[in-house]
């Protein structure tokens, strides 16, 4: 019931892996995209869509956002990384001005940011040895719900 805001497929020069998380009563508790790059050098971003009230988005202190637990599955690193400090920063999205937060992890080849939409929804990016720029909120846009749909 909500909108994934996420790269375009078309845009990204490489596969394109998505995720449901589902709640116990069968609804979506969020979405995360990962992006691959071709070539099999593995996943290098992963965006996540939490909506309000999903369990995903509760974390400890110091406990890294669900993408960036997600990128280390998928990166084979089972190495402990934690959240050093978070600076939130204005960003423009089109017409939208955006309260992003970057975290600061202890694995510096990792980036993270987090911003809430207008609806509530929490949207992560997470991006292993790349920085994420603000070239990339450009790029952000809601995806057809048929993109999820199984045939």
């Amino acid at each position: 019931d909500f909108d994934v805001l996420a790269m375009d497929p078309g845009d990204w020069p490489g596969n394109l892996g998505a995720g449901l998380l589902p709640a116990p009563d069968g609804s979506c508790q969020g979405v995360f995209l990962r992006y691959d790059l071709f070539g099999g050098r593995g996943p290098a971003m992963i965006i996540g869509n939490l909506p309000e009230g999903a369990p995903a988005r509760e974390t400890a202190e110091g406990e890294v956002p669900f993408e960036v637990a997600q990128l280390l599955i998928a990166l084979e690193n089972d190495e402990e990384v934690t959240v050093v400090s978070a600076e939130d920063m204005p960003v423009m999205q089109g017409d939208n001005l955006l309260i992003v937060r970057r975290l600061k992890l202890s694995e510096s080849r990792i980036s993270c940011v987090q911003f809430d939409r207008s609806d509530n929804v929490l949207v992560t990016i997470a991006a292993w040895d790349r920085p994420i720029t603000d070239d990339l909120y450009a790029l952000l846009k809601p995806l057809p719900a048929e993109l999820f749909q199984q045939a």
